[in-house]
């Protein structure tokens, strides 16, 4: 049973394969999003379609060139609506219903700064709201551009490199 659903699921993506980078943009963007990262197990899910993707033949690049991308845009997003809507956002749900989010990502940035945005987008739950700290702190458009394009290449490359190229290696 277990053999006939991966066969499935990898002829699935093999037929789609030029919807992956798509797919898996729209998951990093999701993941990175303010609010919406809460709901979409986004990283879960990258780190097991690393290993989809190799196993249907999927060249890694593009791919991860997409989830890289799709997550300095759902940052940039998130920092956006922090720098524009800052007490709205504190007072929006799903931060009124957990204030101690908010409170925690401020304290990491307080403490972090630059470092903090790229150090957060590794850590759960601060993932999304590094973004909306930073912009509702005002950092700098520079520096917090600088911190998401470091962080999201990294992050890209971490969560869909272990399953990709564990998995070419164990089929070559």
């Amino acid at each position: 049973m277990k053999g006939q659903f991966a066969t499935v699921v990898l002829d699935f993506v093999k037929g789609h394969a030029a919807l992956a980078p798509v797919v898996v943009g729209i998951l990093a963007f999701g993941e990175s999003l303010a609010f919406i990262s809460l709901l979409v197990p986004g990283t879960l899910v990258l780190v097991g379609g690393g290993g989809i993707i190799s196993a249907a033949g999927i060249g890694f690049w593009p791919v991860w060139s997409a989830a890289a991308i799709g997550a300095v845009l759902g940052d940039w997003v998130s920092y956006w609506l922090g720098y524009h809507y800052k007490e709205a956002i504190i007072r929006a749900w799903p931060l009124s219903a957990h204030p101690g989010l908010l409170s925690r990502g401020q304290r990491f940035f307080d403490k972090w700064g630059w470092a903090g945005v790229v150090l957060g987008r590794f850590f759960g739950p601060l993932r999304c709201i590094m973004p909306l700290v930073a912009g509702i702190c005002s950092m700098h458009f520079i520096a917090f551009q600088c911190a998401n394009v470091v962080s999201a290449v990294l992050w890209a490359t971490a969560v869909l490199a272990p399953g990709h190229f564990a998995i070419g290696w164990l089929l070559d």
